[in-house]
């Protein structure tokens, strides 16, 4: 997405959250959880802007963007855990987990395990059809699905908001650091697949138990 398209989905969002503030945040990151193409780190940058004009606690923001996003994904898996693959029947989630997702998140899990769940915090096309399949495999726990998606929240939800709040009366300076910020993490992310894959590998070579592998 180009410049010019995150500022004018973020002025969007920002007349949406100075009218209804932590409500209107939190309804918006339910959305994007749930699998609605709104960008989420743009959505928290929100959160964090109007916390830096004075309509919002930045800290209290953090806390709405941590609920929001965790309640989104674990209803996500909840949909997922609950009704197994009879959740393909809902059009709204088989738009989301289309076969080659399906076929794409089984891989992933194949070759990292329930680390899927905390890297796919920072992979929006394929973060709720992971979720969903995660919970339709019922190998994983809630507790332990939280665990993983919850770290990955406390690294996200407190950059964006408080990037945000930093920029939030310089608007050119903080899309530099979106667009810098979204690179950052994305290097981040390469390099801990890398790891969980080079793991993995050397657990399956020694002989260990192979990871999570989603039930068909």
């Amino acid at each position: 997405m180009d410049r010019r398209a995150y500022m004018d989905i973020l002025q969007i969002l920002l007349d949406f959250f100075t009218g209804y503030g932590y409500l209107a945040v939190f309804l918006v990151l339910l959305a994007c959880g749930c699998g609605v193409p709104i960008p989420e780190d743009i959505t928290l940058v929100a959160g964090g802007i109007i916390s830096g004009l004075g309509f919002a606690n930045v800290d209290w923001m953090v806390a709405v963007g941590m609920a929001g996003v965790l309640f989104g994904d674990g209803l996500m898996f909840a949909l997922g855990h609950h009704y197994g693959h009879r959740v393909l029947r809902f059009k709204p989630i088989a738009r989301i987990l289309t076969q080659e997702r399906f076929a794409a998140v089984q891989e992933k899990f194949d070759k990292y395990g329930n680390w899927v769940l905390f890297v796919a915090r920072f992979l929006p096309g394929l973060r709720s059809p992971i979720f969903i399949t995660a919970g339709m495999t019922r190998r994983v726990p809630y507790w332990r699905f939280l665990l993983m998606d919850g770290f990955a929240a406390l690294i996200s939800v407190p950059v964006w908001v408080y990037l945000g709040y930093l920029g939030a009366a310089n608007r050119d300076w903080l899309m530099t650091w979106v667009h810098r910020g979204q690179a950052g993490i994305l290097i981040v992310v390469a390099l801990l697949l890398a790891g969980v894959a080079m793991a993995c590998y050397r657990k399956k070579k020694n002989g260990h138990p192979a990871p999570l592998t989603p039930k068909k």
